[in-house]
Protein backbone atom coordinates (compact mmCIF):
# COMPACT_ATOMS: atom_id res chain seq x y z
CA UNK A 1 0.00 0.00 0.00
CA UNK A 2 1.01 3.61 -1.05
CA UNK A 3 2.37 5.47 2.14
CA UNK A 4 1.13 9.39 1.92
CA UNK A 5 3.20 11.99 2.38
CA UNK A 6 1.32 15.02 5.03
CA UNK A 7 2.45 18.06 2.85
CA UNK A 8 1.80 21.52 4.71
CA UNK A 9 -1.18 21.67 1.74
CA UNK A 10 -2.90 18.38 2.98
CA UNK A 11 -1.99 19.14 6.77
CA UNK A 12 -4.32 22.19 5.88
CA UNK A 13 -6.74 20.83 4.33
CA UNK A 14 -7.30 18.51 7.55
CA UNK A 15 -7.37 21.50 9.81
CA UNK A 16 -9.97 23.20 7.80
CA UNK A 17 -12.07 19.92 7.45
CA UNK A 18 -12.45 19.60 11.22
CA UNK A 19 -12.65 23.39 11.60
CA UNK A 20 -15.46 23.72 9.64
CA UNK A 21 -17.34 20.18 11.18
CA UNK A 22 -16.34 20.24 14.81
CA UNK A 23 -16.63 22.84 17.71
CA UNK A 24 -12.72 22.05 18.79
CA UNK A 25 -10.50 24.89 18.96
CA UNK A 26 -7.96 24.56 16.74
CA UNK A 27 -5.74 27.21 18.13
CA UNK A 28 -4.09 24.79 20.70
CA UNK A 29 -3.88 21.96 18.74
CA UNK A 30 -0.68 19.51 18.75
CA UNK A 31 -0.39 18.02 15.82
CA UNK A 32 1.86 15.34 15.41
CA UNK A 33 2.61 12.91 11.81
CA UNK A 34 2.94 9.19 12.93
CA UNK A 35 4.19 8.23 9.36
CA UNK A 36 7.62 8.99 11.09
CA UNK A 37 9.38 6.36 13.14
CA UNK A 38 10.68 8.48 15.82
CA UNK A 39 6.79 9.97 17.20
CA UNK A 40 5.96 9.31 20.33
CA UNK A 41 1.83 9.37 20.43
CA UNK A 42 0.62 8.36 23.91
CA UNK A 43 3.37 10.81 25.75
CA UNK A 44 1.70 13.51 23.29
CA UNK A 45 -1.96 12.64 24.22
CA UNK A 46 -1.00 12.54 27.48
CA UNK A 47 -0.02 16.00 27.87
CA UNK A 48 -2.12 18.03 25.57
CA UNK A 49 -5.66 18.71 25.40
CA UNK A 50 -6.47 18.20 21.53
CA UNK A 51 -3.92 16.39 19.23
CA UNK A 52 -3.99 15.93 15.72
CA UNK A 53 -2.66 12.62 14.58
CA UNK A 54 -1.47 12.13 11.18
CA UNK A 55 -1.19 8.63 10.35
CA UNK A 56 -1.38 5.55 7.59
CA UNK A 57 -3.50 2.77 7.00
CA UNK A 58 -1.89 -0.59 8.58
CA UNK A 59 -1.59 0.42 12.26
CA UNK A 60 -3.55 -2.70 14.00
CA UNK A 61 -3.18 -1.96 17.41
CA UNK A 62 -2.97 2.25 18.01
CA UNK A 63 -6.29 2.70 20.27
CA UNK A 64 -5.72 -0.11 21.99
CA UNK A 65 -2.56 1.15 23.08
CA UNK A 66 -3.95 4.52 24.24
CA UNK A 67 -6.54 2.32 25.68
CA UNK A 68 -3.88 0.26 27.95
CA UNK A 69 -1.93 3.30 28.71
CA UNK A 70 -4.81 4.56 30.84
CA UNK A 71 -6.08 6.66 27.76
CA UNK A 72 -9.73 4.81 27.14
CA UNK A 73 -11.81 7.89 28.13
CA UNK A 74 -10.10 10.05 25.16
CA UNK A 75 -12.32 10.95 22.46
CA UNK A 76 -11.39 10.58 18.79
CA UNK A 77 -12.90 12.52 16.03
CA UNK A 78 -12.37 10.94 12.82
CA UNK A 79 -13.90 9.90 9.22
CA UNK A 80 -13.80 6.67 7.64
CA UNK A 81 -11.56 7.62 4.50
CA UNK A 82 -8.33 9.18 3.32
CA UNK A 83 -9.84 12.87 2.47
CA UNK A 84 -11.36 15.12 4.27
CA UNK A 85 -14.62 15.30 3.44
CA UNK A 86 -17.76 13.65 4.55
CA UNK A 87 -19.44 12.61 7.93
CA UNK A 88 -17.28 12.89 11.03
CA UNK A 89 -17.29 9.85 13.85
CA UNK A 90 -16.93 10.60 17.51
CA UNK A 91 -16.35 7.64 19.99
CA UNK A 92 -14.11 6.96 22.81
CA UNK A 93 -10.60 5.17 22.74
CA UNK A 94 -12.40 2.50 24.83
CA UNK A 95 -14.75 1.57 22.35
CA UNK A 96 -12.22 1.54 19.44
CA UNK A 97 -9.64 -1.18 20.49
CA UNK A 98 -11.01 -3.60 18.42
CA UNK A 99 -10.36 -1.59 14.86
CA UNK A 100 -7.26 -0.10 13.75
CA UNK A 101 -6.33 2.43 11.23
CA UNK A 102 -7.21 1.59 7.82
CA UNK A 103 -6.62 4.87 5.80
CA UNK A 104 -4.22 7.56 5.62
CA UNK A 105 -6.35 10.31 7.26
CA UNK A 106 -5.93 13.33 10.02
CA UNK A 107 -7.62 12.50 13.37
CA UNK A 108 -8.11 14.64 15.99
CA UNK A 109 -7.72 13.04 19.89
CA UNK A 110 -9.42 14.92 22.74
CA UNK A 111 -8.05 14.33 26.59
CA UNK A 112 -9.85 16.64 28.71
CA UNK A 113 -7.73 15.19 31.51
CA UNK A 114 -4.71 16.33 29.61
CA UNK A 115 -1.66 18.18 32.09
CA UNK A 116 0.54 19.65 30.02
CA UNK A 117 3.59 20.03 32.28
CA UNK A 118 6.62 18.68 31.52
CA UNK A 119 7.97 15.22 33.18
CA UNK A 120 10.95 16.11 35.34
CA UNK A 121 12.22 13.79 38.45
CA UNK A 122 9.43 11.04 37.50
CA UNK A 123 8.46 8.74 40.63
CA UNK A 124 10.77 5.65 40.45
CA UNK A 125 7.87 3.71 41.30
CA UNK A 126 6.51 4.70 37.71
CA UNK A 127 9.17 2.54 36.14
CA UNK A 128 8.71 -1.00 35.18
CA UNK A 129 10.38 -3.54 37.76
CA UNK A 130 13.28 -5.68 36.86
CA UNK A 131 16.89 -6.09 37.01
CA UNK A 132 17.69 -1.79 36.74
CA UNK A 133 18.26 0.31 40.17
CA UNK A 134 17.02 3.63 39.67
CA UNK A 135 18.75 6.47 40.56
CA UNK A 136 16.43 8.55 42.98
CA UNK A 137 13.82 11.00 41.47
CA UNK A 138 15.49 14.21 43.15
CA UNK A 139 18.98 13.49 41.39
CA UNK A 140 17.50 12.68 38.18
CA UNK A 141 15.74 15.94 38.29
CA UNK A 142 19.24 17.62 38.59
CA UNK A 143 20.74 15.15 36.23
CA UNK A 144 18.07 16.63 33.63
CA UNK A 145 18.52 19.67 34.59
CA UNK A 146 23.07 19.96 33.70
CA UNK A 147 21.44 18.10 30.82
CA UNK A 148 19.31 20.83 29.33
CA UNK A 149 17.08 18.59 27.29
CA UNK A 150 16.09 20.84 24.01
CA UNK A 151 12.97 18.98 22.05
CA UNK A 152 14.64 18.14 18.78
CA UNK A 153 17.90 16.72 20.79
CA UNK A 154 19.51 13.29 19.66
CA UNK A 155 21.47 11.73 22.81
CA UNK A 156 23.53 8.95 23.72
CA UNK A 157 22.42 7.79 27.51
CA UNK A 158 24.81 5.22 28.69
CA UNK A 159 23.98 2.84 31.29
CA UNK A 160 21.47 5.38 32.81
CA UNK A 161 18.11 3.88 32.02
CA UNK A 162 16.01 5.97 33.81
CA UNK A 163 17.49 9.09 32.12
CA UNK A 164 17.13 7.47 29.09
CA UNK A 165 13.30 7.50 29.50
CA UNK A 166 12.73 10.91 30.58
CA UNK A 167 14.91 12.50 28.10
CA UNK A 168 13.16 10.77 25.59
CA UNK A 169 9.97 12.54 26.72
CA UNK A 170 11.64 15.62 26.63
CA UNK A 171 13.21 15.26 23.04
CA UNK A 172 9.99 14.30 21.31
CA UNK A 173 11.09 15.64 17.82
CA UNK A 174 14.67 14.02 18.66
CA UNK A 175 16.16 10.50 19.18
CA UNK A 176 17.79 8.42 22.29
CA UNK A 177 20.59 6.02 22.11
CA UNK A 178 20.08 4.12 25.02
CA UNK A 179 23.72 1.56 25.76
CA UNK A 180 23.10 -0.83 28.22
CA UNK A 181 25.88 -3.58 28.40
CA UNK A 182 23.56 -6.07 30.56
CA UNK A 183 21.02 -8.10 28.43
CA UNK A 184 18.64 -8.00 31.99
CA UNK A 185 19.13 -4.07 31.78
CA UNK A 186 18.38 -4.23 27.72
CA UNK A 187 15.39 -6.21 28.59
CA UNK A 188 14.08 -4.03 31.22
CA UNK A 189 14.67 -0.79 29.52
CA UNK A 190 12.92 -2.38 26.51
CA UNK A 191 10.11 -3.03 28.88
CA UNK A 192 10.28 0.89 29.79
CA UNK A 193 10.05 1.94 26.46
CA UNK A 194 6.75 -0.02 25.82
CA UNK A 195 5.28 1.09 29.26
CA UNK A 196 6.01 5.05 28.40
CA UNK A 197 4.70 4.22 24.44
CA UNK A 198 8.04 5.50 23.21
CA UNK A 199 9.26 5.29 19.92
CA UNK A 200 12.34 7.67 19.81
CA UNK A 201 14.47 4.86 21.66
CA UNK A 202 16.86 3.03 19.96
CA UNK A 203 18.85 0.21 22.57
CA UNK A 204 21.84 -0.61 21.69
CA UNK A 205 24.31 -3.18 23.61
CA UNK A 206 27.92 -1.28 23.58
CA UNK A 207 29.30 2.08 21.57
CA UNK A 208 31.64 1.59 19.03
CA UNK A 209 32.00 3.08 15.30
CA UNK A 210 30.21 0.22 14.20
CA UNK A 211 26.99 0.24 16.62
CA UNK A 212 26.81 4.07 16.13
CA UNK A 213 27.15 4.14 12.57
CA UNK A 214 23.22 3.56 11.74
CA UNK A 215 22.17 6.01 14.77
CA UNK A 216 21.74 9.30 14.72
CA UNK A 217 24.85 11.38 15.61
CA UNK A 218 24.59 12.65 19.18
CA UNK A 219 24.99 16.71 20.34
CA UNK A 220 24.73 14.90 24.13
CA UNK A 221 26.01 12.42 26.29
CA UNK A 222 25.17 11.38 29.30
CA UNK A 223 27.32 8.42 30.88
CA UNK A 224 27.74 6.85 34.01
CA UNK A 225 31.30 6.74 34.55
CA UNK A 226 32.70 3.28 34.22
CA UNK A 227 35.76 1.54 33.18
CA UNK A 228 34.83 2.03 29.39
CA UNK A 229 34.34 5.78 29.70
CA UNK A 230 37.26 6.65 27.50
CA UNK A 231 36.68 4.26 25.23
CA UNK A 232 33.32 5.44 24.49
CA UNK A 233 34.47 9.52 24.63
CA UNK A 234 37.13 8.64 22.05
CA UNK A 235 34.22 7.15 19.86
CA UNK A 236 31.54 9.82 20.42
CA UNK A 237 33.91 13.14 20.16
CA UNK A 238 34.95 11.73 16.65
CA UNK A 239 31.48 11.29 15.61
CA UNK A 240 30.64 14.70 17.04
CA UNK A 241 33.85 17.04 18.24
CA UNK A 242 31.04 19.62 19.47
CA UNK A 243 29.65 16.91 21.75
CA UNK A 244 28.38 17.89 25.29
CA UNK A 245 28.95 15.69 27.94
CA UNK A 246 27.23 14.48 31.41
CA UNK A 247 28.91 12.20 33.45
CA UNK A 248 27.80 10.91 37.20
CA UNK A 249 30.07 8.56 39.29
CA UNK A 250 30.32 7.62 43.32
CA UNK A 251 33.43 7.58 43.17
CA UNK A 252 35.60 10.72 44.29
CA UNK A 253 38.65 9.45 42.12
CA UNK A 254 36.90 9.51 38.71
CA UNK A 255 35.27 13.30 39.51
CA UNK A 256 38.69 14.96 41.07
CA UNK A 257 40.12 13.19 37.83
CA UNK A 258 37.26 13.88 34.93
CA UNK A 259 38.41 17.40 33.78
CA UNK A 260 42.02 15.85 32.49
CA UNK A 261 40.39 12.85 31.09
CA UNK A 262 37.53 15.04 29.66
CA UNK A 263 40.14 17.87 28.03
CA UNK A 264 42.40 14.37 26.00
CA UNK A 265 39.16 14.77 24.11
CA UNK A 266 38.70 18.28 23.41
CA UNK A 267 35.91 19.01 26.37
CA UNK A 268 36.19 22.24 28.16
CA UNK A 269 34.26 25.16 30.32
CA UNK A 270 34.24 21.41 33.20
CA UNK A 271 31.86 22.05 35.98
CA UNK A 272 31.41 19.65 39.36
CA UNK A 273 28.79 19.46 41.73
CA UNK A 274 27.79 16.95 44.45
CA UNK A 275 24.18 16.06 45.43
CA UNK A 276 23.14 15.04 48.40
CA UNK A 277 19.56 14.08 49.52
CA UNK A 278 18.26 13.12 52.92
CA UNK A 279 14.52 11.11 53.79
CA UNK A 280 13.08 11.38 56.72
CA UNK A 281 12.77 7.85 58.01
CA UNK A 282 9.53 6.85 59.83
CA UNK A 283 11.77 6.79 63.51
CA UNK A 284 12.04 10.09 62.79
CA UNK A 285 16.03 9.90 61.51
CA UNK A 286 17.28 11.38 58.29
CA UNK A 287 18.85 8.51 55.80
CA UNK A 288 21.14 10.26 53.56
CA UNK A 289 21.28 8.05 49.96
CA UNK A 290 24.18 7.83 47.91
CA UNK A 291 25.67 11.52 47.10
CA UNK A 292 26.92 11.76 43.40
CA UNK A 293 29.16 13.68 41.85
CA UNK A 294 27.99 15.40 38.55
CA UNK A 295 30.54 16.60 36.20
CA UNK A 296 29.31 18.55 33.42
CA UNK A 297 31.77 19.72 30.13
CA UNK A 298 31.59 20.82 26.52
CA UNK A 299 33.28 21.66 23.62
CA UNK A 300 34.12 25.89 22.99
Amino acid sequence: MEQQIFTNEIILSWLQYYAKNTTVDLEHVKMIDITKKNKNVIPTVESHRTTMVFSNAGIEDIFYRLWNAGLGECEVWYNEGSEPEGQILNSKVKDMINRGINASAGMLIINSEARNTAKIGIGNDLFQKGSIHYVGSEIRAVILNKMGVDSQDDICVISGESIAIEAALIAEEGNIIAVEYNREDRETMEDNVQHFGLNNVIVIDHVDEENMQNCPVPSLVFMVASASMEQELACLTKLNPQLRVVIYTLDFQVAAGAAEILSKYGIQDIQTIQISVSRLSSSHSFKQEPAPWIITGRAL
